[in-house]
């Protein structure tokens, strides 16, 4: 009788290994339209029950367990969102509740998802519709990124975005193109100086003027060939740097740059003949201008009789406001502005674990590290073995419901040949038991 009673125990295992099977199938169905879901799958192991392989045997059944395939990646959709965001390899993005940053949690805890639609909220945190709230290393105000730990999500913080952000774009260098008239540095010159007005953008936004004046060096006889460039600031009148320049007058390079010196004690930084530039100072501004190397084609020239200024060219940009956000396939999100300055703000990085299978799957496709899955790294994107950020994407779900609407055949048809098991052992009991009538 005890293997009679076994096989009703295996049948009534049966049938519940089946009932979580098909749990993860309708749970896979319902989620097949889920953004960045990751499918189910039930395996069943078999039991087996201690004996003698000379007795009769013991039906032991068999015992269901699940497995998230979080290691699988979907296909990736496009979207209109620069921030819809999705990862092309096996790294994740770095989230957080908005609970715990809105709390001030000075260690918000660190979860991780392979995709996600995030937009701006109204403190400027790019944030999706779950309230999970993108996390990143953030940069200085000149665009770079420091040194952050990697073993550690110390150092990552809510990626914010301020629509009403301003930012200033200050001059960094000026390049001036023009001819000197070769005859004002002749014996009989009357040395007047020339005159260029060069406009640069401050670290406020705001436009400043720097004057350069030209001044010929008139010898007792023939021509000197040399000018004495002064670089001053017109609205007080410092005097941020001193130059001399001498021009060739044999060919080939006749009327271009010969040298650059500066007299002792002379302001302004020393002139560096590989680049053509030297350095200035204005209100603790650095700028670079560049006039162009020795013997170069494109820098000032000493030509003819006429001064002509040829151009004046500058970087920088007044004050901007912030049009646009969109992340690089390195992690950088970049900030647009409506000058056409692109700044770096923030990198997100992506994590890896040894074992993405071990991770603790939480709501709205989430996980977090566990002992299973080892512990966690953040590599830049597009290096190493995490792959990299794509942006105006989306990862669907993997859950294939034609798979699914298949193995829920399967499962149905095991269940209802369990349940028979299940009968045919009842059936069997009553004929013993009608062995005393």
């Amino acid at each position: 009788m005890s293997t009679l009673y076994s096989s009703f125990n295996a049948g009534i295992s049966g049938l519940n290994a089946n009932s979580t099977r098909l749990s993860t199938i309708s749970d896979n169905i319902a989620n097949s339209g889920t953004i960045g879901y990751k499918r189910v799958v039930a395996s069943f192991n078999s039991m087996m029950m201690s004996g003698s392989q000379y007795g009769p045997f013991i039906a032991g059944g068999v015992r269901s367990a699940t497995v998230r395939m979080i290691d699988e990646r979907g296909a990736l959709t496009n979207s209109s969102n620069a921030t819809d965001l999705a990862v092309s390899g096996r790294g994740f993005l770095p989230v957080t509740s908005s609970t715990a940053v809105n709390s001030g949690e000075p260690n918000p805890p660190l979860m991780l998802m392979t995709t996600g639609s995030f937009r701006p909220d109204a403190d400027g945190l790019l944030r999706n519709p779950a309230g999970l709230i993108l996390l990143g290393w953030p940069a200085a105000s000149d665009g770079t990124v420091g040194t952050f730990p990697r073993d550690t999500a110390g150092g990552l913080e809510p990626v914010r975005i301020n629509s009403n952000q301003f930012a200033s774009d200050p001059t960094t260098s000026i390049t001036v193109r023009a001819n000197l008239p070769a005859t004002a540095t002749r014996s009989d010159a009357d040395g007047t100086p020339n005159d260029i007005s060069m406009e640069y953008y401050t670290p406020l936004g705001t436009t400043e003027t720097l004057n350069m004046r030209f001044t010929p060096t008139v010898p007792a006889t023939g021509a000197s060939n040399e000018w004495l460039a002064t670089v001053t600031d017109p609205t007080t009148g410092t005097v941020a740097g001193e130059y001399r320049i001498t021009f060739d007058d044999t060919p080939p390079n006749g009327g271009r740059i010969l040298s650059v010196t500066q007299d002792p004690g002379a302001t302004g930084g020393a002139y560096d003949p590989v680049t053509g530039e030297f350095s200035v100072t204005v209100d603790g501004q650095d700028i670079a201008l560049n006039i162009g190397m020795p013997a170069g084609e494109t820098g000032l020239t000493q030509m003819a009789e006429s001064f002509i200024p040829v151009s004046i060219d500058r970087n920088g940009s007044p004050v901007q406001s912030l049009v646009g956000v969109q992340v690089d396939p390195n992690g950088d999100v970049k900030a647009y502005y409506d000058s056409g300055l692109i700044r770096t703000i923030a990198q997100i990085p992506l994590v890896d674990v040894p074992n993405a299978n071990g991770l603790t799957a939480l709501d709205n496709q989430t996980y977090r590290v566990s002992p299973d899955s080892g512990a966690m790294f953040l590599w830049n994107a597009g290096d190493g073995p995490t792959g990299e950020v794509i942006g105006f994407a989306r990862e669907e779900s993997t859950a294939d419901v034609a798979a699914e609407l298949t193995n829920m055949i399967q499962t149905q048809r095991a269940y209802s040949s369990n349940a028979k098991v299940i009968q045919t052992v009842d059936e069997m009991l009553q004929e013993t038991t009608n062995i005393k009538r």
